[in-house]
C-alpha cells in the first residue's frame, strides 16, 4: 500500500495590479494613490498645526481684536482650551494649504512632464501668497462690517453675550473659506497647464461663473446685505476672469 504525500505549493502574492497594458491606471492603484496623499497632506497638517500653537496666544489675541468692546465670555471649563485648539487647527491647515493643493493636482493628473512638474512647483508660493492675501481681505475689510453689522444689529437694550467657541469659529470659517476662494487663478492656471480645462471651455463658463460668484458670496456671508455680499462675490468673479485670461498662457499650441 502506496501512501501518497501531498504538499500545498507555495504561493507568493505578487504585487497588485495598478496599470493595464495600455498604461491606465486600474482602481486599486488610484485607491493606493490617494491614500498616500490624504496620508502626505495629514502629516503636513499635523507639522503645521503644531507651528502655529506655538504662537497662538498671539494669533488668539488678533481674532478677540475683531470683537471690539463686546465682551466674549468661556462657559464650558473646556472651552477655551478646545477653542485654542481649534484656531490651531484652522491656521495649520491655512499653512498647508500649498501642500494639500499639490497634491490634489497630482492626484487629477498624476502622469505629468518634467516640464509640468517644475510648473506645479513654481505654483506653490503663489498659492500660499494667495490665500494669505484672502485671508487678509477678510479679517480688514470683509469681517469688520460684517461684525459691525451683526452685533450691532437689534434693540440696543439687548445684552449680546458672545460665546468664545461661536465666535472664534464664525471667524476662522470665514477667513478659511475667503482665503481657499482667493486660490482661484492659480487654481484654475495650473489646470489649464495640465489641460484638464481650456480657456475656450472656461470662456463659454464666464455667465455662469458670475451668478456662481453670488451664490457662493450668499452661502459665504453671513449678512443678509447687498454690500458684504457684493464684498464678496466681486472679488470672487474678479478672481475668476483672472484665471481665465491666464489660462491664455499655460500651454503652447500644439504642432501641426
Amino acid at each position: 500500500m502506496s501512501v501518497l504525500t501531498w504538499k500545498p505549493k507555495s504561493h507568493t502574492p505578487g504585487p497588485l495590479p495598478t496599470a493595464d497594458a495600455e498604461g491606465r491606471m486600474s482602481l486599486v492603484g488610484h485607491l493606493q494613490e490617494l491614500r498616500d496623499r490624504v496620508i502626505r497632506t495629514s502629516l503636513a497638517v499635523i507639522v503645521t498645526t503644531a507651528l502655529a500653537f506655538l504662537f497662538i496666544e498671539r494669533i488668539m489675541s488678533l481674532l478677540l481684536d475683531l470683537a471690539g468692546t463686546h465682551v466674549i465670555q468661556a462657559i464650558d471649563p473646556t472651552e477655551t482650551f478646545g477653542t485654542y485648539f481649534k484656531v490651531a487647527f484652522s491656521v495649520g491647515l491655512g499653512l498647508a494649504m500649498p501642500i494639500l493643493v499639490y497634491q490634489l493636482l497630482r492626484f487629477l493628473a498624476p502622469g505629468l512632464t518634467r516640464g509640468e512638474r517644475r510648473a506645479l512647483y513654481m505654483s506653490m508660493p503663489f498659492v500660499a501668497l494667495c490665500f494669505i492675501t484672502g485671508a487678509l481681505f477678510c479679517y480688514f475689510i470683509i469681517l469688520p462690517s460684517a461684525l459691525n453689522f451683526l452685533l450691532g444689529f437689534g434693540d440696543a437694550r439687548i445684552l449680546k453675550q458672545i460665546s468664545l467657541t461661536k465666535f472664534i469659529s464664525f471667524v476662522t470659517s470665514f477667513m478659511l473659506a475667503v482665503g481657499a476662494s482667493f486660490e482661484l487663478p492659480v487654481v484654475i492656471f495650473m489646470l489649464a497647464k495640465l489641460g484638464i480645462v481650456t480657456y475656450a471651455r472656461l470662456a463659454k463658463f464666464r455667465k455662469y461663473a458670475f451668478l456662481l460668484s453670488f451664490i457662493a458670496a450668499a452661502v459665504i456671508t453671513p449678512t443678509p446685505d447687498p454690500i458684504n455680499q457684493s464684498l464678496v462675490a466681486v472679488p470672487l468673479f474678479a478672481l475668476y476672469e483672472l484665471g481665465l485670461q491666464l489660462s491664455r498662457f499655460a500651454r503652447r499650441p500644439a504642432a501641426a
